[in-house]
């Protein structure tokens, strides 16, 4: 009897002591707005996944295009969408052709002063001079979820 007490004791305290520390490690990677989906703004949780050298194919992907710190980056699909692959994304860096604030001016379709939607980022892909916009390609692929902020 005296031998159980004590396993469960020790059981109890290595739980007491883990638990802080799992607690910390998931809370680190919970950001703030992260990107937007066709005009709602999401946030993530970081993950440390890496899947360039998967061979997953592309279309398991959804794009995220990366806005190099502009402004939160624009993502092609969410949760509830039907072409939704479940937060296993693309990175794709866009450059663009004169400054992002000429692009913007030029390809903010809403007007609500940021790029929000990918219509808007393909609106400015597909212009080739000043105000236009350039797909880098992939610099990324991973895994991470996407969790409206409302």
């Amino acid at each position: 009897m005296r031998k159980a007490s004590v396993i469960c004791a020790g059981a109890c305290m290595l739980v007491l002591a883990v638990t802080p520390v799992a607690n910390a490690q998931g809370a680190g990677g919970v950001t703030g707005p992260a990107f937007y989906v066709d005009g709602d703004l999401y946030r993530t949780v970081a993950t440390p996944t890496d899947l360039s050298g998967t061979g997953a194919p592309e279309h398991s992907f959804d794009i995220i295009y990366s806005l190099g710190g502009a402004q939160p980056d624009v993502a092609e699909s969410a949760p509830g969408d039907r072409d939704y692959n479940g937060g296993r994304w693309m990175v794709h860096a866009i450059s663009f052709n004169t400054s992002y604030a000429t692009t913007l001016a030029a390809h903010d379709l809403d007007g609500d002063g940021v790029f929000d939607s990918d219509a808007e980022i393909l609106s400015a892909f597909s212009d080739a001079g000043p105000s236009g916009a350039t797909d880098g390609g992939v610099v990324a692929m991973f895994v991470c979820p996407a969790i409206p902020l409302h």
